[in-house]
């Protein structure tokens, strides 16, 4: 995964997504990390979530599980672990 910060994903997502509300997706990015950050797993495999897809869609789950995909090398993550 590509490491980057919560403020460059919102700016980056946001450009793709302007009926986000940004406090909401910064609230909810910082929930994921630190959720992450304390061994949370994903519900149906029990591999480490992805912070930015459970922001997104809202549960538990890792990058392959919510996307379908094995394949993350080029994917975002979020890399800050003190906010």
């Amino acid at each position: 995964m590509v490491s980057i910060s919560i403020e460059k994903f919102i700016k980056s997502y946001l450009k793709n997504n302007k009926d986000v509300n940004t406090n909401e997706i910064k609230k909810a990015l910082k929930g994921s990390v630190k959720d992450k950050e304390n061994g949370t797993t994903c519900m149906k495999c029990g591999n480490p979530i992805w912070s930015i897809g459970k922001a997104i869609v809202g549960w538990n789950g890792c990058f392959t599980c919510i996307t379908g995909e094995t394949e993350h090398d080029d994917d975002y993550e979020i890399n800050e672990v003190n906010f």
